[in-house]
């Protein structure tokens, strides 16, 4: 517990044996109730890794579902177990669990009810080995998303985010997809629920075991995106109804 609240960390996990105790070891466990994992039908030995550790709820999925569904069910069972504050951190470690503690103060003292960990903000995207064109895309996304939203954040595309239980209970994060655009699809559901959002500088590592996502994926995951903005402005100038709001 931490100020009364009880924090649940989620790793939506995918082929993660060779890094997953790594980001356990780093996660403050003082501060944390329960860590819970999703694989994701991973095709080596997560699970095995996993079953090790203490304190980690462990779920499968049977067939490979993508990153948004992996999302749904970490997300469902933490809420299950009563989580005040939901964590999520990759277990590729690609982010760093060590800024958990920076995450959940703000959320336990009411203070905002979504944070999220910039790269941006840290200003060390490119030592962290971040492509080019992986910051270019980022950049103007994250600004198409703040000028359709009226919002401002330096980033909208991090895997390093935590909730609050009145955010997620506030939205029907299983409509979302179940393929990356995910993580946009929540911010426009919390955006339209008018949820305040604070983010913290962060660094990210991309290296061989770090899950990253190919150019042309990318190029999809950006197309989709755009489809998901404008589908949200017609929605609020009530000229096409969106069920996912």
């Amino acid at each position: 517990m931490y100020l009364g609240q009880k924090i649940v960390v989620i790793m939506p996990a995918y082929n993660a044996e060779r890094t997953l105790e790594t980001v356990y070891l780093n996660t403050p466990m003082e501060l944390v109730d329960e860590i819970i994992l999703t694989d994701d039908a991973s095709r080596d030995r997560t699970v095995e890794v996993a079953t090790k550790l203490k304190r980690i709820k462990i779920f499968r999925h049977a067939r490979n579902l993508g990153y948004g569904a992996n999302q749904k069910t970490c997300y469902r069972e933490a809420l299950k177990i009563g989580a005040d504050i939901v964590v999520m951190i990759h277990p590729d470690h690609q982010y760093d669990p060590r800024v958990i503690p920076q995450m959940i103060a703000p959320l336990a003292e009411g203070e905002c009810d979504a944070i999220f960990g910039s790269r941006m903000l840290g200003g060390r995207f490119f030592q962290g080995g971040m492509p080019w064109w992986k910051f270019a895309g980022n950049v103007i996304l994250t600004a198409l998303t703040n000028l359709t939203l009226g919002i401002y954040l330096t980033e909208t595309h991090t895997g390093l985010r935590a909730y609050s239980r009145r955010y997620l209970t506030a939205i029907d994060f299983a409509a979302n997809s179940n393929d990356f655009v995910f993580d946009t699809e929540i911010i426009l559901q919390g955006v339209h629920r008018a949820m305040r959002f604070r983010e913290i500088p962060i660094e990210t590592r991309y290296f061989e075991d770090a899950s990253q996502i190919s150019l042309r994926r990318s190029v999809w995951y950006g197309l989709s995106i755009i489809h998901r903005l404008l589908r949200y402005r017609l929605h609020r100038a009530g000229i096409l109804r969106w069920p996912l709001l």
